[in-house]
């Protein structure tokens, strides 16, 4: 799930066919994009949101107009897309492959031209990350670095223009589920089967805070306005029949940035919950489920209130 950059629209996509944009205040659906063939992975939206992209296991990503709904560009590829997301300045969108049948992992830069439907079919670069693939990647402040997580629990920092390594860093015992940058990309947090979240420097890679969880985590995002960490996972997929929803594991958490102590927990997937985002004005956040549910929460206003006036 993503939020557009006004946070007035929710971008989904699950392990259907179709693409869902959605208000974000109401949860009222606005349209779907059609067109892709397998399970949908990843989404994103460029800043004034006119561009919708969007990535699947039917090893495609497309381009779509996003007020319309219609398709723009398709992009080909050997394998899956499991991660796409626009450059800062939405010149380019870089894109992560999966690793399958014998073709390497790898991370694509496009160009992006506003001005035309019609796209480049030829990347402006390709990374070969190795010797792990890459699960996750992300621009970094002024789309200067990549920053790219891996299945061994590595992270890369690429400098992608000369399409050289600057840093590598062992992060995580475990793969490495989300990747999310602070709004200014210096720094951005990691999630993994580890049971833990961890914060990075962008420049150094070095580790600032970690958040312990009882439970492989699957994402980890940050609050803008306040100093709070969200994690969401829990126990796998397989075995979520036999369990209880308290048992299970599937409550949003709520951790301190600064202190690292768990401050409360949010109930209500009865599934791991796979990705959490929230709303650039930092007043809500929305949770994707296993249980093929999104849950959009609002934090109560008179936090914000007693928070900012004094």
């Amino acid at each position: 799930i993503k939020y557009n950059s006004d946070g007035d629209l929710l971008m989904t996509v699950a392990k259907d066919t179709v693409a869902n944009l959605w208000y974000s205040h109401n949860g009222e659906r606005v349209g779907t994009y059609e067109g892709h063939q397998g399970a949908l992975w990843t989404i994103d939206c460029n800043k004034p949101s006119t561009l919708v992209i969007t990535g699947a296991a039917d090893n495609t990503a497309r381009l779509w107009h996003a007020e319309t709904g219609r398709q723009l560009h398709v992009w080909e590829f050997p394998t899956a897309v499991k991660r796409v997301e626009f450059s800062h300045d939405d010149r380019y969108v870089l894109m992560v492959t999966e690793e399958r049948m014998g073709h390497k992992s790898g991370i694509y830069v496009f160009p992006i031209d506003n001005s035309t439907p019609e796209q480049s079919n030829e990347p402006t670069v390709v990374l070969r990350p190795s010797p792990s693939k890459a699960t996750m990647a992300a621009w970094s402040y002024l789309d200067k670095y990549i920053v790219a997580g891996h299945d061994d629990g590595t992270l890369t920092l690429y400098d992608w223009k000369y399409e050289e390594i600057v840093r590598h860093a062992q992060a995580h015992d475990g793969t490495i589920t989300d990747l999310q940058m602070w709004k200014d990309g210096t720094y951005f947090i990691t999630s993994s089967k580890d049971k833990t979240a961890r914060l990075f420097e962008t420049n150094t890679l070095n580790p600032l805070k970690m958040y312990k969880a009882d439970t492989g985590v699957n994402t980890a995002t940050m609050t803008p306005t306040q100093d709070l960490v969200i994690l969401g996972g829990g126990q796998a997929a397989s075995e979520v029949t036999t369990t209880s929803s308290r048992q299970g594991k599937f409550e949003s958490r709520f951790y301190h940035k600064v202190f690292e102590d768990e401050v409360g927990r949010l109930k209500g997937h009865f599934g791991p919950i796979n990705t959490l985002a929230v709303q650039p004005d930092g007043k809500g956040f929305a949770s994707g489920g296993e249980d093929g549910y999104v849950r959009v929460h609002h934090f109560d206003p008179d936090y914000f209130k007693f928070k900012y006036d004094y």
